[in-house]
């Protein structure tokens, strides 16, 4: 498809961010099934012509959403699966780098959690789960190189894993639903501190961080 004859003032960048606010701002209020094109590019202030020059049609401006954090989400996860270093630090490091994604990404992590959790509405299918057992993996990887270590007691891996996995999991989902209550990453290096002093080795008293 050729460029739109309509030019706008703001640059390509800035249109491209107008139509994703208000395809947001739609998705949650109203849901993905119940927003039109028609209605995301009245709110956006542009025409139909630009919205298919950027993104095709309205499957394409929910990819554009939901694929960069998750890009990110992916990053973070492959970087931590590389790092060197006490397993309790990267795990404390890991879960507060990905709250605060998560965090700067919270409303399109409503979209997520209401295609996820919701009625089908007909949006493009994405593997929500892969990413989960991704992360799920991370964690499991990090705290078996602190058993192997030392670091931590040998014992039920699995088990602690999940607790470690409800912990971020928990902190994602008040900070969705009760941001003023929200841990922030602070908070959850204190939650994570209590869960990994119990599986330590050898158990310090010190403050955590």
């Amino acid at each position: 498809m050729s460029r739109p004859k309509e030019r706008h003032d703001v640059s390509d960048v800035s249109v491209r961010e107008k139509m994703l606010f208000s395809a947001i701002e739609l998705f949650n209020r109203k849901g993905y099934a119940a927003t039109t094109v028609r209605e995301i590019v009245a709110e956006s202030g542009v025409s139909k012509p630009v919205l298919y020059y950027y993104f095709g049609n309205k499957e394409g401006i929910y990819r554009e959403l939901m694929m960069p954090p998750f890009v990110k989400f992916g990053a973070v996860l492959a970087e931590f699966q590389k790092k060197e270093g006490p397993a309790r630090k990267l795990l404390i490091d890991l879960c507060g780098q990905l709250l605060a994604l998560f965090v700067e990404n919270i409303e399109v992590a409503r979209i997520m959690y209401s295609i996820y959790y919701g009625p089908p509405q007909g949006a493009p299918y994405i593997d929500f789960d892969a990413y989960h057992m991704r992360l799920r993996d991370t964690v499991r990887q990090l705290i078996a190189g602190g058993m192997k270590h030392g670091e931590f007691r040998k014992g039920d891996l699995e088990s602690i894993t999940w607790v470690v996995m409800g912990a971020i999991t928990i902190a994602m989902e008040v900070q969705l639903s009760h941001p003023e209550r929200g841990l922030g990453p602070k908070g959850l290096a204190r939650v994570l501190g209590v869960i990994l002093r119990a599986v330590a080795l050898h158990r310090s008293h010190s403050p955590e961080r």
